[in-house]
C-alpha cells in the first residue's frame, strides 16, 4: 500500500522501539524496519524535535534491540544517515 505521496509507508517487523536521549538531550525512539530490498534496519525517530530528520541504518541479522545499550544506539544513531525527500 503506497501513501498519497507515493511512498512506501516504513514496515516495522515488531512492536519492540526503544526510546533514549541523544548526547543533546533530544528523545528518539530506535526500531527495526524493513528496507525495500528485504533487508533490515533500524529507524530513529526524533520524539523531542519533530522538525530532526528521520535516520536509518542497516543492521547485522543477530542485533537485538532489546539487549543494546543507550551508548551503542548513540553510536549507531550518529552513523545514521538521515533519510531526504527524493
Amino acid at each position: 500500500m503506497t501513501s498519497s505521496s507515493g511512498r512506501r509507508p516504513a514496515r516495522r517487523s515488531s512492536g519492540v522501539e526503544r526510546l533514549f536521549e541523544d548526547d543533546k538531550a533530544r528523545l528518539w525512539s530506535a526500531g527495526r524496519t524493513f528496507t525495500p530490498q528485504g533487508g533490515e534496519a533500524v529507524l530513529f525517530t526524533c520524539i523531542g524535535n519533530s522538525r530532526e530528520a528521520p535516520r536509518a541504518i542497516a543492521c547485522p541479522a543477530d542485533f537485538r534491540l532489546v539487549d543494546s545499550t543507550v551508548e551503542e544506539l548513540r553510536a549507531l544513531l550518529g552513523r545514521a544517515p538521515r533519510i531526504g525527500v527524493l
